[in-house]
C-alpha cells in the first residue's frame, strides 16, 4: 500500500474515532431515555417526542465545534478574555453543554471551572476570592460550571449564608462583574431552565441507571423538595443581577440537543471574531543515528491484549 493510501486509511479512521466519541455520549443519553420509557413516566416520554433530528443535530453540532475552534483560535491570536458562566436547576443540562463546547479545543486555552463547596478557610475569605483565582488571562476562556452565583442560588435556599451575606451579594455582584468587565473580561452569563415535570423525569432516569446514580447527592434531593424555594431565588437572582455589563441568556433546556445546539451558536454570535491564516504544516524529516540501537522491551511491562 503506498504511503498516501496509508495516511488517507489512517485519516479515515480517525475521523470514525472523532464521530465515535460524540456518539458514545449521545448513545448514553438514549439509553437513559430507554430506561425512563420502560417504566410509568409516559408524559415525560411524549415531551421528547418531536426532537431534533439526529443526523441534523449531528451535522450542525460538528459544524459548530468547528466555528469554536475558530473562536479560540481568536482568543488565542488577539489576547481575550472570555468568563462564561453556567447556572441552573440539578440536571438542566449545563454539563451536557459545556462538554461540547470544550469537546474538540485545546484545554490549555479553555478550561472548566467547577468548585466544591468551600472549605473553612474558604468561607472566612471574601466571598468572590476564591473565583478570582480561576479567571482567564489574556487568550483563555473559563467556564464557569456553577459560579458566583451559588450565593444566590443553593446557599440562599439550603441556608448556608445569613440574610445579611444575601443581601451584600446583591449589592456586590454587580460591582464586582463591572469591574470585571472594564478589566477587559468578556462576561457572559447562561442559565439553563427546564420544567418540574423535566427536572422530576432526570432524576427518575439517573435513580433507573446505576452508571448514574453517583450524580444524584443527598443536596440535589433536597433540591428537588424545594423546587419552588429554587424557582424564588432564581427570579429574585435574575431581576436583581440583570445588568447591561453582564446580562443573562436564558436556555430553553427541555431537549437537551437544541438546548446545546442553541447556547454553542448563541455563544459564537457574543464575540466577534475571524479565522486566523496558519502557516502550513510541514513535517520535517526524522533524524537517524545508524550508531544507535533500540534497547529491548521487557514483556511484563506491556499491558495485557485483552482484545483482539
Amino acid at each position: 500500500m503506498s504511503t498516501d493510501k496509508t495516511l488517507s486509511a489512517a485519516a479515515h479512521d480517525d475521523l470514525i474515532d472523532s464521530y465515535d466519541e460524540e456518539l458514545e455520549m449521545e448513545l448514553d443519553d438514549d439509553r437513559l431515555d430507554a430506561l425512563l420509557m420502560e417504566g410509568d413516566s409516559g408524559s415525560s416520554a411524549q415531551a421528547r417526542e418531536g426532537g431534533i433530528d439526529r443526523r441534523i443535530y449531528f451535522r450542525e453540532l460538528f459544524r459548530l465545534q468547528g466555528e469554536l475552534v475558530k473562536l479560540q483560535d481568536w482568543v488565542v491570536h488577539k489576547g481575550l478574555k472570555v468568563v462564561v458562566i453556567f447556572e441552573g436547576r440539578d440536571a438542566a443540562g449545563k454539563g451536557g453543554a459545556i462538554k461540547r463546547i470544550t469537546q474538540r479545543l485545546n484545554p490549555r486555552v479553555c478550561r472548566v471551572a467547577a468548585l466544591p463547596a468551600p472549605s473553612p478557610r474558604e468561607r472566612t475569605q471574601w466571598y468572590f476570592q476564591r473565583y478570582v483565582q480561576h479567571l482567564p488571562a489574556a487568550g483563555e476562556m473559563v467556564l464557569f460550571d456553577r459560579s458566583w452565583y451559588n450565593r444566590a442560588g443553593v446557599e440562599r435556599v439550603m441556608g448556608f449564608c445569613s440574610e445579611e451575606d444575601y443581601q451584600e451579594f446583591f449589592r456586590s455582584v454587580p460591582e464586582f462583574e463591572k469591574m470585571l468587565v472594564r478589566s477587559g473580561i468578556i462576561l457572559i452569563k447562561y442559565w439553563f431552565s427546564i420544567t418540574d415535570e423535566e427536572q422530576e423525569a432526570r432524576f427518575q432516569m439517573r435513580i433507573r441507571d446505576p452508571l448514574k446514580q453517583w450524580k444524584l447527592s443527598p443536596m440535589d434531593l433536597e433540591s428537588r423538595r424545594r423546587w419552588e424555594d429554587y424557582t424564588k431565588a432564581k427570579e429574585m437572582m435574575l431581576d436583581r443581577t440583570h445588568i447591561p455589563e453582564a446580562k443573562w441568556w436564558i436556555v430553553e433546556g427541555v431537549d437537551k440537543k437544541r438546548a446545546r445546539l442553541n447556547c454553542i451558536r448563541h455563544l459564537l454570535e457574543q464575540i466577534p471574531y475571524e479565522e486566523v491564516p496558519h502557516q502550513p504544516v510541514v513535517l520535517p524529516p526524522r533524524e537517524h543515528d545508524p550508531s544507535y540501537t533500540r534497547h529491548p522491551v521487557p514483556p511484563e511491562l506491556y499491558v495485557p491484549s485483552y482484545y483482539s
